[in-house]
């Protein structure tokens, strides 16, 4: 068949190449020149392992082309794939959709013969009903153009397996002749046995919007969970075997740490929250300004520690920072809970030396005035701390005892639970987690409690304040223009 794919980032290039290596024949499609170029040149414009290789291999063949023009998209293609981002409003935590609709009223005028027009951006419930009616009221005389939502569940990572072999494919039609084009494009899935849900619209748009919600708060949960082990003096990797084995629960997404980050989740609650509330059910999603709020106060607890570890300021100190990418195996720091930390340590005064393997150019861009170092041994020489803030494999490799004669002081935190401890203990350094005791180290204040005491008076809540607020409220659901409310370490 012949595919068009509108928007050529993340999703979009990711889909791109794999569709073309399925069989189809692509155009990919986008505003940006300098991306289209190099995505032309059979690079992709971003990290992701194993797109360069598909995505080289389609543009040699000659199934996969780029280009800058919706009329030539128009001419091409049978279906419309429509990948651009649906990013948080500047004015409110709502779904910005300009994108979405620029691509449709830009190319619907194109469209002089039976096509299907099939969104894969996240998009607030109710979004393909408006854009049918707005199809149908631009598209030419004798044009059949149909739409449809196919939402993505790409990992960072992971998209590319993700996108050939799916765990499941979702189709919100309006008609049982989207059913069968979209049944058509993705037929070699199919035949492989990967499960295909075809459903109205409205699920389509709101399956998506779920999913993120629920692993969102899966996150939220362990890391609260680790708030408390960590007043009482439990391990939280522990409570999560034990509670991960529970069938109905599962230990996938049930490692405490710093916390989830990247321009999906966060925004997507938001965006699925406010879109309630024009609903008029507001309060069935309530829960989810919670979830943002633990979500967010992960990274001020992960600042307290630090402080605490250096003797209670950070001004002056060498800190060396491990991973500032939102996940390992991508260069993506949007919303990143590491760049959060690393920055909010700069503006008090810590002189920073930061690490990562895929995301210290763009980490630059965003935040140029640390040292990037080439190498972790590097960003280490001197540190009176280390802060392992991204789970990069790498660092799991790392050999403490080669790396503690170069640092000051050998300490670290493991923000993200994934560094053998006693093997680092072992090696002469003191290690700190989120929601772990340390060994031989006093219990949280609250374990020593009699059952009915409370404990409020012996424990100092670790910052629940975004921006100075109440622990339970988040700056994030007003408007994303306060910067440091949004990352929520305040200045």
């Amino acid at each position: 068949m012949r595919l068009t794919v509108i928007g050529t980032g993340y999703l979009g290039a990711v889909h791109a190449a794999c569709m073309a290596e399925i069989g189809h024949d692509v155009l990919g499609v986008d505003t940006d020149a300098s991306k289209i170029k190099k995505l032309a040149a059979g690079s992709p414009p971003f990290f992701e392992p194993g797109l360069g290789e598909i995505l080289d291999r389609n543009v040699r063949s000659g199934r996969l082309r780029f280009t800058t023009s919706l009329r030539e998209a128009a001419d091409f293609g049978d279906v419309h794939f429509i990948c651009v981002g649906t990013p948080q409003r500047h004015d409110s935590p709502a779904a910005d959709l300009r994108h979405v609709d620029a691509v449709v009223t830009g190319l619907t005028p194109h469209l002089h013969r039976r096509c299907l027009i099939v969104g894969k951006s996240t998009v607030p419930v109710g979004t393909t009903v408006r854009l049918a009616s707005l199809v149908d009221g631009l598209a030419p005389e004798g044009g059949g153009a149909e739409i449809a939502w196919n939402p993505g569940f790409l990992r960072e990572g992971f998209a590319v397996q993700d996108t050939l072999r799916p765990d499941r494919l979702v189709a919100g039609v309006l008609s049982a002749q989207a059913d069968q084009t979209l049944r058509a494009v993705y037929a070699p899935m199919l035949t492989a046995g990967v499960p295909y849900l075809c459903t109205d619209p409205a699920t389509a748009e709101l399956v998506k919007a779920a999913a993120n919600s629920f692993l969102a708060t899966k996150i939220s949960f362990i890391n609260a969970m680790a708030e408390v082990c960590d007043a009482a003096g439990a391990d939280v990797a522990t409570l999560a075997d034990a509670i991960g084995h529970d069938t109905r629960i599962g230990r996938r997404c049930l490692t405490a740490g710093l916390g989830f980050g990247g321009r999906r989740l966060p925004k997507d609650i938001r965006a699925f929250a406010a879109r309630a509330r024009e609903l008029g059910v507001g309060n069935a999603v309530e829960f989810l300004r919670e979830i943002d709020s633990i979500n967010l106060r992960q990274r001020r607890r992960t600042l307290d520690i630090a402080r605490e570890l250096v003797g209670g300021d950070l001004s002056g100190r060498r800190v060396a920072i491990l991973g500032v990418t939102f996940k390992p195996d991508s260069d993506d720091v949007r919303d990143s809970p590491a760049l959060a930390v690393a920055e909010a340590a700069l503006l008090e005064g810590a002189q920073l030396r930061i690490h990562d393997p895929e995301g210290a150019e763009n980490a630059r861009a965003v935040l140029p005035e640390p040292e990037y170092a080439p190498d972790a041994a590097t960003a280490v020489r001197d540190a009176d701390i280390v802060l392992h803030l991204t789970e990069w494999a790498p660092y799991r490799a790392l050999d403490p005892a080669a790396l503690a004669p170069l640092v000051r002081t050998p300490r670290i935190l493991d923000a993200r639970n994934a560094l053998n401890a006693p093997r680092w203990r072992a090696a002469g350094w003191t290690v700190r987690t989120l929601g772990r005791p340390t060994p031989g180290g006093a219990a949280g204040p609250a374990a020593s409690l009699l059952p009915g005491q409370h404990p409020a008076a012996a424990v100092r809540h670790p910052a629940g304040d975004m921006a100075g607020g109440d622990a339970g409220a988040s700056a994030d659901w007003t408007a994303p223009g306060d910067r440091e409310a949004l990352r929520g370490v305040p200045k």
